[in-house]
């Protein structure tokens, strides 16, 4: 699953790179932090505010700079153990499947069985 963040600073992360986001209740990012490269982009310090932090894994980024200030859109795919957990059960499902369908097409499960002769004794 994506998500799109818009940080109100000049926060340039690279494709792949794992993040660690803090963002206030409301949803207003307040922290970035390069886990791979060990850079934290503080958009602001808020030390008394409730904040939650999760991790992703960034898609794309885009940064754009004007005169007035900085903007940075990052396209992230989450990396929690619950995502990445359902991501390797579909996975997983999906390769289940293939392999039944490989097995269905030479296992013969379409053939009616041989019927056993009458025995005489």
């Amino acid at each position: 699953m994506q998500r799109t963040l818009v940080i109100a600073a000049s926060a340039p992360v690279p494709r792949g790179n794992h993040i660690e986001i803090a963002q206030t209740a409301d949803g207003t990012v307040i922290a970035v932090r390069d886990l791979d490269r060990g850079i934290q982009y503080e958009v602001r310090d808020v030390s008394r505010e409730r904040i939650e932090v999760w991790r992703a894994v960034v898609r794309d980024c885009r940064v754009t700079e004007s005169p007035s200030d900085g903007r940075t859109t990052l396209v992230v795919g989450f990396s929690d153990a619950v995502s990445a957990a359902e991501e390797a059960l579909s996975e997983a499902d999906a390769a289940a499947a293939a392999a039944k369908a490989e097995s269905d097409r030479w296992g013969g499960a379409d053939k009616r069985p041989a019927e056993f002769p009458d025995r005489f004794w």
